[in-house]
């Protein structure tokens, strides 16, 4: 995983600085601090521990269940920055943003972006939000949601039939928005599809 004599803790007063990584989308999640302890805990736990002035020892996500499972923590060259890869529970922020760093941090990925974007209405379908949102209603009504992909899969079938690369391409991009929408109707994101491409990779 890591070996900790190869980190520098002294050199920032007992801490390095850890950058969170989505070990899937490559996103950086957040930038905080952990001393050797809490990066024992991480590496004991599987799970991301940081420590902070306000919180002390603190274990990502046990209050909000927005955990961090570990994949791999790297040291940089001069030892006193960590690159945490985990796989996110939830939003990294306080802000319920999935990255501290906003929708830029999600880089030229448009299909995360999306999928956050619907995770978001999703979140508030129950008209916590009030501003109109085919999205959400999409999410509200499963016979639409259904008929939507439906519409748009045989829509991309003719173009492909009478070899419209270019209306291909726009009927490609409502499948997908739909298959993001009906995936997270059931609790499923773009990550949990990645993860199976993934094996199937192997």
């Amino acid at each position: 995983m890591i070996d900790l004599s190869m980190l520098d803790f002294e050199k920032r007063g007992g801490v390095v600085v850890v950058v969170a990584q989505d070990a899937r989308t490559g996103a950086v999640l957040m930038v905080a601090h952990a001393d050797r302890q809490a990066l024992e805990h991480s590496i004991a736990t599987k799970q991301m521990h940081y420590r902070s002035r306000r919180r002390g020892l603190w274990h990502k996500g046990a209050t909000s269940g927005n955990t961090q499972r570990v994949v791999s923590l790297t040291p940089d060259c001069d030892g006193d920055v960590v690159l945490a890869r985990v796989i996110p529970a939830g939003p990294a922020c306080h802000t319920n943003e999935m990255s501290c760093f906003g929708q830029v941090a999600l880089g030229a990925d448009s299909l995360a972006r999306l999928d956050q974007v619907i995770a978001q209405r999703a979140r508030t379908k129950d008209g916590l939000d009030p501003k109109p949102s085919h999205t959400r209603d999409l999410l509200k009504d499963r016979n639409k949601r259904l008929k939507k992909i439906g519409e748009e899969s045989a829509e991309l079938v003719m173009a492909c039939a009478d070899g419209d690369s270019e209306r291909a391409t726009e009927e490609a991009a409502d499948v997908i928005y739909h298959t993001l929408v009906v995936l997270r109707a059931l609790g499923v994101g773009l990550d949990e599809v990645r993860e199976a491409l993934a094996k199937r990779a192997k």
